[in-house]
């Protein structure tokens, strides 16, 4: 299915009308080539391109249509007419003299492979004569030299004066295409197009999955009698019947979503997550807006597909795409030389902007002034990490979380956990966590109330005043009382939150009495001003004191709470304090 899907959505962007949006042909890769050598048509060295733009380590060389490369493992196997500088070159940059011996005869072993017709092209022909008089003094002269032996960049060659690489040239692209059908290969049915085909032994690397290997690694493969039936044993593909044409268009496809400009692409927690659809839609980039942090340069860009994500699903139509398109999600993660799926999603386009609003619905809780209005999946993942890296994200919870969202179920008691767990260690409830906590706690309401007859109310965006919740409540009253710590001892550096907010959170009866003893000396330190800030009234019948007001209907201060009532503690604690600094009818914000 998932093959499938990536070798339908090449041949999509294959009809494209715009050549730029075309992916590859048969036999061919996009790959990106830092250097580029010209020559002439004699095979005299002209000059040595730097195709790289950008400044430090963060340089990126042009991208060029190349024949596609072979796979390389531990052995010497050249591509052809575009390789890394020791095979081109036969330059050591490892100490391994030896082996970039066999580099270079290897690459130059592959020009002569080639048919009689394309080694007749100039520019073959001058290419093999510029590799037999091979002038490496000429090459030191370039500034840029000392970069080619300290990275061993890929290079390709191109004569003076002609726009297209040598590995461009008709004759040699289509000698290239000729050379990629392996004649030797096992005729079989392939299992993603059903047609009649020779069968791929080994399939091209995937590259642009976090974590997995720098050469690439693989979704499908195998190496182990165990995995070998039925006499398949002599070649590797024999047992995933793959044929070469579906091969390529599914590694193409995959490829392209992975690559670093994508704009189709997200990393969640450790999976590297792609996004496309049957047909052009507006959720294919919407989606990695939404659920990925904007870049540097548009820090509006998630807040701007937020709100086109509102008006399609209210107006129930898109810019551009159907309803019913199906929409595809794919989730990757490393898994030592091979890739695993962490998760594959499927459904209608609409269906699942439905879905992605419900989750940002769930999301929305009250904020600072410069709080984001777009909560990316990254920043909530990385504010409930260990000192908010994304190395710590607890594993599998990017992918509970994406499946959750998709399939409209409660969030993974993970997420929970680990947010409580922050907001304990860190004696600080903050706007991602505070949102995270709100989403699971409704989630979870949503799913209890399925099977009961008088359900639950879902807790709000902002402060909820009727709300009855004792953990809810002992959350408000922690607020409360490390305001009026707070009032009576202007520019204060630690409150009663640093140094009592775990016990509090956890067994609220062994902590809050004594805080309320110390809240009534704090108290009788207030000026008058001070006294109508932190007893401003909700509304004119109930008391007139915040802790009056809190303390009205609980009839006992828990002795435990449990994790999800730690949850909604942090909940209270954060929206009582958000009241505090909210403008109310009647009343300034306070700054």
């Amino acid at each position: 299915m998932i093959l499938q899907a990536l070798h339908d959505y090449y041949q999509r962007k294959q009809r494209s009308d715009d050549p730029k949006d075309r992916l590859p042909a048969f036999g061919l890769e996009e790959k990106e080539i830092p250097f580029i050598i010209e020559i002439d048509n004699e095979g005299r060295f002209v000059n040595l391109i730097d195709t790289r733009s950008g400044e430090g380590k963060k340089k990126t060389g042009q991208r060029f249509l190349v024949p596609q490369g072979v796979k390389k493992t531990s052995g010497v196997a050249a591509n052809l007419l575009w390789d890394n500088a020791e095979y081109v070159l036969g330059i050591d940059t490892r100490g391994k003299p030896e082996r970039v011996e066999q580099q270079r005869t290897a690459f130059r072993n592959r020009l002569g492979e080639l048919p009689e017709q394309a080694r007749t092209d100039t520019g073959l022909r001058a290419v093999r004569a510029f590799l037999d008089r091979l002038d490496i003094a000429a090459l030191e002269s370039h500034p840029a030299w000392n970069d080619v032996l300290a990275s061993n960049p890929l290079m390709s060659f191109r004569l003076h004066g002609d726009i297209e690489l040598v590995c461009q040239r008709p004759a040699v692209a289509a000698a290239a295409a000729a050379t990629t059908t392996d004649e030797t290969a096992p005729p079989g049915i392939c299992l993603v197009t059903g047609e009649r085909s020779s069968i791929e032994r080994l399939h091209p690397a995937i590259k642009g999955v976090w974590g997995a290997q720098t050469s690439g690694a693989n979704i499908v493969s195998f190496n182990c009698r165990a995995f070998e039936s039925y006499g398949k044993t002599e070649r590797q593909g024999e047992n995933a019947p793959v044929g070469k044409p579906a091969v390529f268009a599914y590694t193409t496809a995959l490829n392209h979503l992975l690559a670093r400009d994508s704009r189709q692409r997200v990393q969640v927690g450790d999976a590297s997550t792609v996004f496309w659809a049957e047909q052009p839609h507006d959720l294919e980039t919407m989606a990695a807006d939404l659920f990925g942090e904007p870049p540097k340069d548009e820090p509006d860009r998630g807040a701007d597909a937020l709100k086109a994500l509102y008006q399609s699903v209210e107006s129930g139509k898109f810019t551009v795409g159907e309803t019913d398109t199906r929409f595809h999600i794919l989730g990757l993660a490393p898994n030592a030389a091979r890739i695993s799926i962490r998760f594959w999603e499927t459904a209608p386009a609409y269906e699942l902007a439905r879905r992605l609003k419900r989750h940002f619905d769930d999301l929305k809780i009250a904020r600072a002034p410069n709080g984001p209005e777009h909560l990316s999946l990254f920043r909530l993942l990385t504010s409930i990490a260990v000192q908010g890296k994304a190395d710590n994200i607890p594993p599998n919870l990017g992918g509970d979380i994406i499946r959750a969202i998709l399939e409209d179920l409660p969030y993974p008691a993970t997420l929970l956990n680990a947010a409580v767990q922050r907001c304990r260690a860190e004696h600080k409830v903050t706007y991602p966590r505070g949102a995270a906590l709100k989403a699971w706690l409704n989630r979870d309401i949503r799913r209890v109330n399925r099977n009961i007859h008088e359900p639950e109310k879902e807790f709000d965006v902002m402060l909820d005043p009727e709300n009855t919740d004792a953990a809810y409540r002992m959350g408000r009253l922690f607020a409360v009382l490390e305001k009026i710590q707070e009032e009576a001892n202007p520019g204060i550096n630690a409150t009663i939150r640093d140094r009592y907010y775990g016990a509090a959170s956890s067994s609220p009866a062994t902590v809050i009495p004594l805080l309320l003893k110390l809240a009534t000396h704090h108290i009788g330190k207030l000026d008058e001003k001070g006294r109508k800030i932190l007893y401003r009234a909700f509304s004119d019948n109930k008391p007139d004191d915040y802790i009056g007001q809190v303390l009205n209907q609980v009839e006992e201060i828990p002795r435990q709470l449990r994790l999800p009532e730690q949850g909604r503690f942090a909940l209270g604690y954060y929206h009582q304090r958000q009241s505090f600094f909210t403008k109310h009818d009647d009343q300034p914000a306070e700054k």
